[in-house]
């Protein structure tokens, strides 16, 4: 497979990149910075999707089977700061977190359309990484990562309802916390083990639990499970 992933540098990400590469699959990874072997894409800029897009089509021979949307970002923002702040920290996490993954999708979808498609195989496949916050909220500071994140689960839905007949597939995965560096500060922030109380299985999932969920849907899911959106945080939220 040829597969396009985000945030490849760390954390799940790079759990993901590490795992795709082992199994043999061609994979362009992007980072905000690039650097590795890693394409560099910021997604602040409503341009770098489509960039990002066509470098990778390129780095991977003018084939892209999977689309993994990854990358995001956990910037608090509190309710009491200026008008400005708050609509700065919305605007700046909509964007990166949503809409560039959607723009992604868009570029995907077409993209797919073009495969020659056998009777068993499907057109492509769009993994979307989201978040639990998508159902159970998050903190009083994080909103809008929330919003981004219940917007990814709704995207990926719609895409899986309204391009099965076209044998192009999307799913999302919902991860908990994850010990990851971004993970690590937040459960610092909010006290550390105490959180652990939330957590049925009583531990934080590690990157590679994920990452091997993504591997899954992006290979081997088979294909009725389109839409299926999978829950990987320790029971902490049971759908």
């Amino acid at each position: 497979m040829h597969i396009l992933l985000t945030g490849a540098s760390r954390g799940i990400g790079a759990a993901t990149y590490k795992a795709l590469k082992a199994s043999g699959h061609k994979v362009a990874g992007q980072s905000t910075k690039g650097g590795d072997g890693l394409i560099a894409a910021d997604f602040n800029d409503k341009d770098a999707p489509r960039q990002l897009w066509e470098q990778a089509f390129a780095q991977l021979g003018e084939r892209i089977d999977v689309l993994i949307n990854n990358a995001g970002i956990f910037e608090p923002v509190s309710d009491k700061a200026s008008d400005e702040e708050w609509h700065a920290a919305w605007a700046k996490t909509l964007q990166v977190n949503l809409q560039a993954s959607a723009d992604l999708c868009r570029l995907a979808i077409a993209n797919f359309r073009s495969h020659e498609v056998g009777e068993a195989d499907d057109a492509g496949r769009i993994v979307n990484v989201a978040s639990r916050a998508a159902y159970r909220g998050d903190s009083p500071q994080h909103w809008h990562y929330a919003a981004a994140k219940a917007g990814m689960v709704a995207m990926t839905k719609t895409i899986a309802r309204g391009y099965a007949q076209e044998g192009i597939l999307a799913f999302a995965v919902t991860p908990g916390f994850t010990m990851t560096g971004m993970a690590e500060d937040y459960l610092e922030s909010r006290g550390g083990p105490k959180l652990l109380e939330d957590i049925p299985l009583g531990k934080v999932a590690q990157p590679e639990e994920i990452a091997e969920t993504i591997r899954w849907l992006a290979i081997d899911a088979p294909p009725s499970a389109t839409g299926a959106v999978i829950d990987v945080n320790g029971a902490s939220f049971v759908r």
